[in-house]
């Protein structure tokens, strides 16, 4: 399935894999896709799956899918996290159209959503 929406006026493009309609299709729960640009000592892109509750600030792809922007970033850099990461924050971005995506792939393998965003090209 492939689909354009809108984030805070800027088009992005989804694509949702067979298996992620399949999957999707067997959730009670509606799941929300957040992409996530993390700004620190490295600028990192991650996509984020979560149950979408009531609160959710997603758009809604379908009665089973929404999603999300958020950039975060952390208070300091540093390494000393034993395999936990740094607690986030919001990134307090005035304009955010420039770092909104243009693109979002959404699979699902071997029992885990998985998720690529990105700024140019195809997706």
């Amino acid at each position: 399935m492939n689909t354009t929406i809108e984030i805070q006026g800027k088009p992005v493009r989804v694509e949702i894999s067979r298996a992620a309609g399949r999957e999707l299709g067997r959730r009670q729960t509606p799941l929300e896709a957040e992409m996530e640009l993390y700004f620190s000592c490295l600028v990192r892109k991650k996509v984020r799956f979560r149950d979408a509750g009531a609160a959710t600030e997603g758009v809604p792809i379908s009665d089973k899918l929404s999603v999300s922007f958020r950039p975060v970033m952390t208070a300091h850099c540093g390494t000393d996290y034993e395999g936990e990461e740094p607690p986030l924050t919001d990134f307090p971005i005035t304009h955010h159209r420039p770092y909104i995506p243009q693109w979002l792939t959404i699979d699902y393998r071997a029992g885990k959503w998985v998720g690529e965003f990105g700024y140019a090209g195809p997706a």
